[in-house]
């Protein structure tokens, strides 16, 4: 539990996105993207399901917040901070069939039998 996570502690964790029954939780391990202050990203402990939540259901595939936040967590897989991911699941949706796949490969995720995987 990352002290500097304020979700589950003293914020309150927003409904799952639209499609997902995955609830996020402040576990250790887990990964919080804020961008301008608003959840954007969590990707729960060794990467397996991310939940993504985009202004919009018409705007998710290219809501500018979620391209920055996908950035951000290459960014800091490519600078060390996180070793390998493999995303199966993202918002309840397998990650090749999600449509938030074209996104996480622009910025460098890579499609694989199990999923989208970012190596760090």
């Amino acid at each position: 539990a990352d002290p500097a996570n304020a979700y589950g502690a003293a914020l309150s964790w927003p409904d799952p996105p639209e499609g997902s029954t995955h609830k996020p939780g402040r576990k250790a391990g887990s990964l919080v993207v804020l961008v301008d202050g608003e959840l954007t990203l969590y990707l729960e402990r060794g990467g397996k399901t991310l939940l993504v939540w985009p202004l919009g259901h018409d705007q998710a595939p290219t809501d500018p917040r979620v391209q920055l936040a996908v950035e951000a967590l290459t960014d800091a897989a490519r600078a060390g901070a996180l070793g390998t991911i493999t995303t199966e699941r993202i918002n309840g949706t397998a990650a090749l069939t999600s449509p938030f796949s074209a996104t996480l490969e622009s910025a460098g995720f890579h499609p694989t039998p199990r999923g989208l995987r970012l190596r760090g």
